[in-house]
């Protein structure tokens, strides 16, 4: 009996990989001889570096480079043998290094990004997959941009301040040292949102808020963005602040679409086919995944979603087992995914269930298994 394991992390409490070995722990538990194969899982965001590497013979590789306020940082990627790098843009310039009461997404700059993108050509990269979530920037992607070389310019000819708002000023664009090497490497964003650049599905009014923007700045950031990508458009003669996940992280989405020609595709598809989740369900009798909290936006690209449509199209059931279910989980059961559980056994407070979270996790995956095994032999 051939058992997947193939879960995103459980925020603020447990990585994907350890989310994968406490639920193999309880299937153990439940089923002593079970053939169990782990495939930590990501959908982009932060964690998706440390899943890759761990469903791979990949290496961690570590340089300093700017937080979105500028400060230094020590951000990790990821390094594959067929050299590709592995990059979360939240590494950088992720919103959980900055302190509430620091946020700015008015100057937030994506430069950090950029440096790591630096690094990665520095190693020789040939292919590079960004992941897109859990930004602190609002910039367009501009601040990544100039760290490879771009010049974004104002009336007077000075190179534009970081963040979102200073591009409200930007006049001119010179592309003359953008780094040519960008040009030998293919870029894949990997996203699980889709938004556009601009208006009231775009970065600025859906993410803005969340990182500390009021309503009058997303109005500011929302024109700035607009502002930029008019100059892109006549700079480049082609306008995709519209294609699907342009908006993301802050719109640098946009930015590694028009100026790197990097492609958009749903990040947990992404790391599914890094860690090769597909030839690991040919043959399972279950797949079991999960993440922090399920509910009716799960269906948007999240982890779960991907992990069933991969095993529906092998035949194979699968299980959900979530720290919290909220509105509209039930939505999952049409796209795939059989069951969905919670971790927790009764009332208990957040902090309580993230302390516990591996314990919980163990013991739920092994009740969920029971009942399965129970129905695999008529038992009930």
């Amino acid at each position: 009996m051939k058992i997947v394991i193939a879960p995103d992390s459980f925020k603020e409490s447990l990585s994907a990989p350890d989310v994968a070995n406490a639920m193999a722990r309880g299937v153990k538990l439940a089923a002593p001889d079970a053939h169990i194969v782990c495939i930590p899982m990501a959908d982009g965001g932060e964690g998706t570096v440390q899943a890759v590497l761990a469903a791979t013979q990949g290496q961690p590789r570590t340089h300093r480079v700017q937080n979105a306020l500028g400060a230094p940082i020590a951000a990790s990627w990821g390094w594959l043998p067929d050299q590709t790098a592995v990059i979360e843009m939240a590494a950088a310039a992720g919103l959980e290094h900055i302190p509430p009461s620091a946020r700015d997404p008015l100057c937030a700059t994506s430069s950090g990004v950029g440096q790591l993108i630096a690094h990665a050509l520095d190693e020789g990269a040939r292919h590079i997959v960004l992941g897109l979530g859990g930004s602190a920037t609002n910039d367009g992607g501009a601040g990544m941009l100039q760290a490879l070389g771009l010049r974004l310019l104002d009336a007077n000819g000075a190179p534009l301040a970081p963040g979102g708002a200073a591009l409200a000023s930007l006049d001119r664009i010179d592309a003359s040292q953008l780094d040519p090497r960008l040009k030998t490497v293919t870029i894949t964003l990997a996203s699980d949102v889709d938004n556009p650049l601009c208006g009231q599905q775009g970065a600025s009014a859906v993410f803005g808020p969340q990182k500390g923007a009021s309503p009058e700045q997303v109005r500011l950031l929302d024109a700035a963005l607009s502002h930029f990508a008019d100059r892109c458009a006549a700079h480049l003669g082609h306008d995709t602040r519209n294609a699907p996940g342009s908006g993301a992280a802050g719109g640098l989405g946009f930015a590694a679409r028009a100026w790197m020609g990097a492609q958009f595709r749903p990040g947990a598809q992404v790391v599914a086919e890094i860690g090769g989740l597909a030839a690991a369900v040919q043959g399972a009798s279950l797949v079991l995944t999960g993440e922090g909290r399920m509910d009716a936006q799960t269906m948007h690209g999240k982890t779960p979603m991907g992990v069933a449509q991969i095993a529906r199209q092998a035949g194979v059931p699968v299980i959900a087992i979530a720290g919290s279910l909220g509105p509209g989980y039930q939505a999952l059961y049409s796209v795939g995914i059989h069951a969905a559980f919670s971790v927790v056994a009764g009332p208990c407070t957040l902090a309580e269930a993230c302390d516990n979270a591996a314990a919980l996790l163990s013991d739920r995956t092994q009740d969920v298994m029971r009942v399965w095994l129970a129905a695999r032999r008529h038992i009930i």
